[in-house]
């Protein structure tokens, strides 16, 4: 709360500059965390799998590398809607 005193304190005139790059940066952060975890869930689960059955190891890789894209493609919507919000 103080941190937004602040801020309209700085740009009392127009404050929504500075809640604009606070509001990207929380939109971003919150979708930066999802794919993470997503990330790391799919590359511990294909080491796992590679780890049990080592002759299927190029089928997991691949599939993993596959998951990987898609789960990023999260990452990459919440980047581009951080700038949608900037207007």
């Amino acid at each position: 709360m103080a941190l937004l005193h602040l801020l309209l304190a700085q740009a009392a005139a127009d404050p929504t500059k500075g809640l604009t790059a606070i509001g990207r940066g929380i939109v971003y952060g919150g979708a930066a965390i999802g794919p993470g975890i997503g990330i790391g869930l799919v590359v511990g689960n294909a080491i796992t799998a590679m780890a049990r059955q080592p002759e299927s190891a190029g089928t997991v890789r691949t599939t993993m590398f596959l998951g990987i894209a898609f789960t990023e493609a999260l990452a990459l919507f919440g980047f581009v809607l951080a700038f949608i919000i900037s207007g």
